[in-house]
């Protein structure tokens, strides 16, 4: 049988060869050599494919020209109903399965090509575009993957899909670009996907789309949004999410130097077509149009470096006041004081007294510059979220008046239980982010504080603020600069001095702050760390010898540090200065000093 076989094979050479010509090259089957269409035709996977392309008369298309198909299968047609489609909606369809030219998988990366199909809204029958993703297989607008890659024909390359492509929407490349990954998200957030989904007014649409870095890039300018989470959470965002939209479908070749179309959300935007396609926004900040012309069936998108605000979208510390039913009171004191425009400036954190704090002040006999003092009382410079805040003093932006250097006055910030203000105020609602800052809610105003409001708030004094209560001096203490012995320099000790005053001898009979408290001299004590005029650190110089209000003097000296000896020649450090108070100035020393002792 084997030698017959032979024997038949070489007859059959033999008449085909006696049958040519001795110049005809012999004709070699070889695999690619069926077009696209018969390698489909040929398919037993491919007969809905097979027969869709007979009835949309597209056979002969793919039996010239040279193309790539994504060929859905069998199994994927059936997930889809294309019965009550016109035949050129089908044919659209078809051809978005199309690419021109012959693209092997390994000639594929991550971005768009575009199909064959056109859309229909702007008469130009402009082609639509396909998202490729490779990071994990091929994926194709996100919905349809390649199951058996580069099947190859005579005029192309087919790569089986396990799903139809159907046309996209801007909503569907836009999700389908892991570049596009936030404004997916804020898009889903905002409940914005069903509207730009859409074929009816006011679709087409006009996409200026930010990407991922887009986002960073607003993110980090000087803003006061920190986050991708803070910013999805900014009340506004549905306004910011439409202002990136028109209604009508605006290709690069439409855009004309200067023009201010209206955006979906209401407000204007000025696109610039001079060294480069920009768009001016509401804060006139410039953003560049770095990609064109993404094409789907119901619009266009722009790709975008950077994201566009409309006016007012992200408020200043001061449109938040106005904006407030709330700070009505607020509002107008910083209208009249001529703070409204620092706050629509610059980066400040304001702690806002609301109507009803207000309603607790008499600021009728007051002058506009003391009222201005107070309100800039509440506002420190830059922005200080709530989380950002501890035990400590900051520095407002009010002044004290007795140096004539117009130091700012501190703010003691308590976080232990809530966040309270100098002893008294507390913020009632946090962390209003404004374009330019952060506005705190406080329940009192917050008056101009004295070196023993700047004391007794700090619990590091407790032991100081128990020992003046006790001696009567507050009420000195409080005497208001311009008034004798007013302004004051206070050398705090803080409880961790007054303990180690306690450790220093064991013999001395001191076991405890009441000990202290027992003395007979302790208003001496106490008025040897005070001096009558204000003395800041930058008015120290080595060797100076002040007068206290006890009546002695110390010694300061400056060569390691800043140190004081007492009348009994004990050297104490001064470790922090210039809590500044509206008549003085403390400074924190670590250990208690002493007069002459009887």
């Amino acid at each position: 049988m084997k030698l017959l076989s032979k024997i038949m094979f070489l007859a059959i050479l033999v008449i085909a060869s006696a049958s040519c010509d001795d110049d005809d090259d012999p004709q070699i089957i070889t695999p690619g050599s069926s077009s696209l269409f018969e390698v489909i035709a040929d398919s037993p996977d491919h007969t809905v494919l097979e027969q869709a392309l007979i009835d949309a008369d597209l056979v002969d298309v793919l039996n010239s020209g040279t193309f790539t198909v994504f060929a859905p299968t069998d199994a994927a047609f059936a997930n889809v109903d294309l019965s009550g489609l016109s035949a050129s909606d089908i044919t659209n369809i078809l051809l978005n399965h199309v690419v021109s030219g012959d693209v092997k998988s390994t000639d594929l990366s991550n971005g768009y090509v575009k199909s064959n199909a056109v859309e229909t809204y702007s008469g130009n029958d402009n082609n639509i575009d396909l998202y490729i993703n490779i990071d994990s297989g091929v994926v194709i607008n996100g919905v349809s993957t390649v199951s058996v890659a580069d099947i190859a024909a005579s005029n192309g390359t087919i790569h089986s899909v396990d799903a139809v492509i159907a046309l996209p929407n801007v909503v569907t490349l836009a999700a389908a670009d892991p570049n596009f990954g936030t404004l997916a998200a804020a898009l889903t957030q905002q409940d914005l996907l069903g509207v730009l989904s859409s074929g009816d007014a006011p679709a087409p649409f006009t996409v200026f789309a930010p990407t991922n870095d887009a986002f960073g890039a607003l993110l980090g300018e000087d803003n006061n949004i920190n986050s991708a989470e803070e910013l999805l959470a900014l009340p506004s965002l549905t306004d910011i999410l439409t202002y990136h939209v028109l209604s009508g479908a605006v290709r690069a070749g439409d855009i004309t130097d200067g023009i201010s179309p209206t955006t979906v959300q209401g407000s204007t935007i000025t696109i610039n077509t001079s060294g480069g396609v920009t768009i001016t926004d509401g804060y006139g900040r410039v953003v560049n149009i770095i990609a064109t012309d993404i094409t789907t069936a119901n619009g266009v998108i722009h790709v975008l470096d950077n994201v566009i605000l409309p006016a007012g979208a992200v408020p200043t510390t001061f449109e938040i006041i106005a904006n407030s039913p709330d700070h009505t009171a607020l509002e107008q004191a910083l209208i009249d004081t001529g703070l409204d425009a620092v706050l629509n400036s610059g980066t400040y954190t304001v702690f806002a007294p609301t109507d009803t704090a207000f309603g607790g002040v008499d600021l009728s006999g007051l002058t506009a510059e003391q009222i201005t003092n107070i309100l800039l009382n509440h506002v420190v410079t830059g922005a200080v979220r709530s989380t950002d805040l501890s035990n400590g003093y900051f520095k407002t932006n009010a002044s004290e008046t007795y140096s004539g250097n117009n130091n700012f006055i501190d703010l003691y910030v308590n976080t232990d239980s809530g966040v309270v203000l100098n002893g008294g105020p507390s913020v009632s609602a946090a962390n209003l982010l404004a374009l330019n800052g952060v506005v705190h809610v406080v329940n009192e105003v917050i008056t101009i504080p004295n070196v023993v409001t700047l004391a007794a708030s700090n619990p590091d004094f407790s032991s100081l603020a128990a020992a003046l209560t006790q001696q009567d001096l507050l009420g000195v203490l409080s005497t208001e600069a311009g008034t004798a012995p007013a302004p004051f320099t206070v050398f705090a000790p803080s409880n961790d001095s007054f303990q180690a005053f306690i450790d220093a001898d064991p013999n001395d009979g001191f076991s405890s702050i009441n000990d202290i408290l027992a003395l007979p001299i302790l208003t001496d004590v106490l008025t040897y760390h005070v001096l009558s005029g204000a003395v800041r650190a930058g008015d120290i110089t080595d060797g100076i010898m002040p007068t206290t209000v006890q009546g002695e003097t110390f010694t300061i000296n400056t060569p390691d540090g800043v140190t004081i000896t007492d009348a009994n020649g004990r050297v104490v450090n001064v470790i922090a200065t210039d809590v500044t108070g509206a008549n003085g100035v403390i400074h924190v020393i670590d250990n208690v000093i002493l007069p002459t002792l009887p």
